[in-house]
């Protein structure tokens, strides 16, 4: 969503989509000022062992902004995007990011696997990606 869509999270989802409590009461607990940061959303997703995904459908019901991407492309205040393009991307992280592409694009889900194989920073495969011209999407939160 976009900043115009902001307090209108919600009407990405068909009319009646019930919250599951315990999710929300979680999501509550980590929100502060109307926000909630990806690093918490997923620590969310980890503890009642739920995709991603659902954690981002009732961080939308509940009208809150996700902010600070794990992968640096959204939420950091006036700047918004922190990643920046790598000075150089070696063969074996393209070839890996290239391997994982899915209509043109990386899925967040994918970057946050080549990165965990390759242990180096999620940061690093966006700033691939930018280097790349490879854009990310879909968010495992569904903000994107």
């Amino acid at each position: 969503m976009t900043h115009a869509d902001a307090d209108r999270y919600a009407a990405k989802h068909p009319e009646g989509r019930m919250l599951n409590k315990k999710i929300a009461e979680a999501v509550r607990k980590r929100a502060a000022n109307g926000e909630i940061n990806c690093a918490d959303a997923s620590a969310i997703a980890e503890n009642f062992r739920v995709d991603m995904l659902e954690v981002g459908v009732t961080i939308d019901l509940l009208e809150i902004r996700l902010k600070r991407c794990q992968l640096g492309l959204f939420g950091y205040g006036q700047k918004k995007v922190i990643v920046e393009p790598a000075a150089e991307v070696s063969a074996e992280l393209e070839k890996a990011i290239r391997g994982n592409l899915a209509d043109g694009r990386l899925p967040c889900l994918a970057a946050w696997g080549i990165a965990d194989r390759a242990g180096i920073a999620r940061m690093a495969v966006s700033s691939a990606c930018e280097a790349l011209k490879i854009k990310i999407k879909p968010c495992q939160l569904g903000a994107f």
